[in-house]
């Protein structure tokens, strides 16, 4: 039986923040993904650890704010074959590429991925 896409953006989310938690060392407050054609957008809430929010409020926040940025995405471009990995998994579409920033002030975190091709999932339940 074919999954439903809200089976399909529970199950990216779930493996977002295992990957968040086991990877990056704390995971998300709050996650939510959306499949949007041939793309899935991924809202991560709270990830900043608190080292690094006493970091960006810092009094000389700039340089913080940077150096966090940067810190998070040589992480994520290290573990990034992990996380494509499980998203493919789940989606059975490959994966084109990947796209994410993270805000220094709310501490949430954006993931888009860009895909080869929409997935398939049920209408069952869609309204």
């Amino acid at each position: 039986m074919q999954k439903t896409k809200g089976q399909i953006e529970s199950e990216i989310s779930e493996a977002v923040t295992k990957f968040e938690k086991e990877y990056m060392g704390r995971g998300p407050l709050e996650t939510k993904s959306y499949i949007i054609e041939d793309m899935v957008l991924v809202r991560l809430k709270k990830v900043l650890t608190p080292a690094e929010l006493r970091l960006a409020a810092h009094s000389d926040r700039k340089d913080g704010r940077e150096l966090i940025k940067r810190v998070r995405i040589a992480l994520m471009e290290q573990g990034r074959p992990l996380l494509e990995g499980a998203v493919e998994k789940i989606l059975g579409v490959k994966i084109k590429s990947l796209h994410t920033d993270i805000s220094t002030l709310t501490g949430e975190r954006v993931i888009i991925f860009s895909l080869e091709q929409s997935p398939e999932y049920s209408d069952k339940g869609r309204g």
